[in-house]
């Protein structure tokens, strides 16, 4: 049998020492803003993120394969978050009005109201994990990183 290393380009030691401090960072970061919206509002961050992109959108309303591209989630996982959410009463789900196959979430007036009163102590959160501990210029690196990382930076 071949070698299933053979040809693979390993990580050189200063490209693993940075991808081992992204993956701390990153795992370090969810777990610090899950554990602050668990406990001040009673929801995963992931059900925020779900509230925030809704809160942005034209009639706080997007289709949920849109929703799940935004929150980077599978279909079945914000389908599971947005059915919870229904259970609150934050969000609901319509049928498209063009589309059968397709449903709408919309984000409700008590999804909105959990949204904004879950925001200061989220925002406060984020800047204690990340903001905080950079400086301007580094911030500006960070989300240049990111861009690019995510694929929607200037390539």
């Amino acid at each position: 049998m071949a070698d299933a290393g053979a040809g693979a380009r390993w990580l050189d030691s200063e490209e693993q020492e940075a991808w081992r401090a992204f993956l701390r960072a990153a795992a370090r970061v969810d777990e610090s803003l899950d554990r602050q919206l668990q406990r001040e509002a009673g929801m995963p961050h992931a059900y925020y993120q779900v509230l925030a992109m809704l809160s942005e959108a034209p009639q706080r309303t997007l289709r949920m394969s849109e929703l799940a591209g935004l929150t980077t989630s599978s279909a079945s996982r914000l389908s599971h978050a947005v059915a919870r959410l229904e259970e609150k009463g934050w969000v609901r789900r319509d049928k498209h009005p063009t589309d059968r196959r397709g449903a709408l979430a919309v984000l409700t007036d008590a999804g909105w109201d959990a949204l904004v009163a879950a925001a200061p102590g989220h925002v406060a959160a984020v800047r204690a994990a990340v903001f905080d501990r950079l400086d301007p210029e580094q911030v500006s690196e960070l989300r240049a990183i990111s861009e690019q990382i995510a694929g929607t930076g200037d390539a």
